[in-house]
């Protein structure tokens, strides 16, 4: 009896020790981890995630290969300084605790001429973390299509799509531009509807790959025709996704490394950053670009750098004036799409993603915006997020304006 007390005892003893030993444990992996083993996300269906899903993953993709894997994108050893500036005074009209509520923002960084003159992280996102992009990164893909044709890669954008991507003979890309690719009026069909589980945007990562294809080119392959080419605009993730194919098919690098060896480094971004990759093995090129929120601000000073870095400029002389204009009309006043650029007629231009990711470039003002959040819905819309975010765009614009003198357009 006595010896089956002790044992129980010790059995006891254990039992605690093991609670502490993983107490301690769910400490020590930090916030991150804990954040997401208690709200794991449910496969790579991120479009139909939960919130708090999306809260735990958007910051650490790039850490779970069971679920996705992804490529480095290298920084260098010299890092561009981004000095700190005044702090910006946005007005009583904006209050900036209530804007990261509503936003669910994680950070938020604005550069005036060169310095930060407002940096601020919120949904325990800090400066060394680094967030998911989504389409943000179709305005780094396209870039790249210029770097491909600065250095001889790419001869024109007047080039058939299938001249780079053999494997689309015989599709509806067959008289498919290179150009038409970059703005997206390709008139083939594609449903781009986030909400849709059945859309292609949904279904183009599940097909099965037989090695060595392209699963985003088998995809566009089956599409079929909506419009003649050139004539109608249509937003497309699968066409950026060919673009990311079109450029590795032409230089010969896989799209992280060349971003890496022609931007990421050269230009001095402080961090490694990572992309995403598809089932099969290729990066998903119209999304999903983990990085710092401080470099992706530093791409958009890359951008009123006329897309140079002290090696010289990346593009074509005229890339960055035609890129960042309106190219194609998107049915909205004032608004247009470049080569992966959403446009402002004022001037300004945005890369933009899904659930509440940004850059928004004003060369005029020299300013720019960098945001992360995890809106509700993708678009922002349901719940007013895309509106106040464009109308804290102008408020910033207006910020500046009140500084400089200048009336108010």
């Amino acid at each position: 009896m006595a010896q089956g007390q002790k044992w129980l005892r010790g059995l006891g003893i254990g039992v605690a020790a093991g609670a502490v030993v993983l107490g301690a444990g769910w400490w020590l992996i930090g916030p991150d981890w804990r954040g997401l083993l208690a709200h794991p996300p449910s496969g790579r269906d991120v479009l139909f995630w939960s919130v708090p899903q999306r809260d735990a993953a958007f910051r650490m993709l790039d850490k779970l290969p069971m679920i996705i894997e992804s490529r480095p994108i290298k920084a260098g050893g010299t890092v561009r300084p981004l000095p700190a500036g005044a702090p910006i005074d946005l007005g009583d009209g904006v209050d900036l605790d209530a804007y990261f509520e509503t936003q669910n923002a994680a950070a938020l960084v604005i550069v005036h001429e060169g310095k930060i003159r407002l940096e601020r992280y919120g949904n325990g996102f800090t400066p060394d973390g680094r967030w998911t992009s989504f389409s943000v990164a179709k305005s780094l893909t396209s870039t790249l299509v210029g770097a491909a044709m600065a250095d001889g890669d790419i001869k024109s954008l007047d080039d058939k799509v299938t001249d780079y991507i053999p494997d689309l003979a015989g599709s509806p890309y067959d008289a498919v531009t290179i150009a038409q690719l970059l703005t997206m009026t390709s008139g083939v069909a594609w449903n781009e509807d986030y909400e849709d589980p059945q859309s292609d945007v949904a279904l183009f990562d599940k097909q099965a790959v037989p090695a060595g294809d392209s699963g985003i080119v088998n995809y566009m392959r089956t599409l079929g025709r909506a419009h003649p080419p050139g004539e109608v605009w249509n937003y497309s993730t699968g066409e950026t996704n060919l673009i990311g194919v079109l450029v590795s098919e032409a230089t010969g690098k896989p799209v992280a490394e060349y971003l890496s060896e022609k931007i990421w480094t050269p230009y001095g971004m402080e961090q490694d950053a990572s992309w995403l990759l598809g089932q099969d093995g290729h990066e998903i090129s119209g999304c999903c670009i983990q990085a710092a929120a401080r470099d992706f601000a530093r791409f958009g000073l890359f951008m009123l750098d006329g897309a140079a870095t002290a090696g010289g400029p990346v593009v074509p002389p005229d890339w960055v004036g035609a890129a960042t204009v309106k190219q194609a009309d998107i049915g909205e006043p004032g608004h247009g799409y470049g080569f992966q650029w959403w446009t402002w007629d004022d001037g300004s231009f945005m890369a933009d993603g899904i659930f509440g990711q940004g850059i928004f470039i004003d060369p005029g003002r020299d300013l720019v915006i960098a945001s992360n959040a995890n809106w509700k819905t993708a678009l922002g819309l349901a719940d007013g997020e895309w509106p106040e975010r464009s109308a804290f765009y102008r408020a910033v614009q207006a910020a500046v304006d009140r500084e400089a003198g200048t009336p108010a357009p």
